[in-house]
């Protein structure tokens, strides 16, 4: 996963300008059709049809921190296209997109489909 601009500059302000940044006590991830400019959070986000942003909790391990736990999304009433893309936000709506990923397989979701990500799946490291 790739960090967004906004996210960069939190940390870089954090770490070595003395910022106070607090970290979003709750992580959702979002499904995306397509992205123009990921760095800028730039996105294509599905909307509709029973889509909503889910809550995502990680644990961290060296360099890497995953979800800890298995997320599904609401059974789609109606087409989502085709997801490309997953991003992590500080908000349920709106907010700040903080990391997003190209899917290895994307996927099209048509009505009463449901969209999973087991636990374990979803990989941010640094290197």
């Amino acid at each position: 996963m790739s960090f967004t601009n906004f996210l960069e500059t939190e940390i870089l302000d954090h770490v070595f300008a003395g910022a106070a940044y607090t970290a979003p006590s709750t992580k959702y991830i979002g499904l995306f059709t397509a992205i123009s400019d990921g760095e800028a959070g730039s996105v294509t986000e599905v909307s509709g049809n029973a889509y909503a942003r889910q809550a995502m909790a990680f644990t961290t391990s060296g360099a890497t921190t995953s979800n800890n736990a298995a997320v599904e999304f609401p059974t789609a009433t109606g087409s989502w296209g085709t997801i490309t893309h997953v991003g992590i936000y500080d908000a349920a709506t709106s907010g700040n997109l903080m990391v997003y990923a190209t899917l290895t397989a994307s996927k099209a979701i048509a009505s009463g489909d449901v969209f999973r990500v087991p636990s374990g799946d979803l990989d941010i490291t640094l290197n």
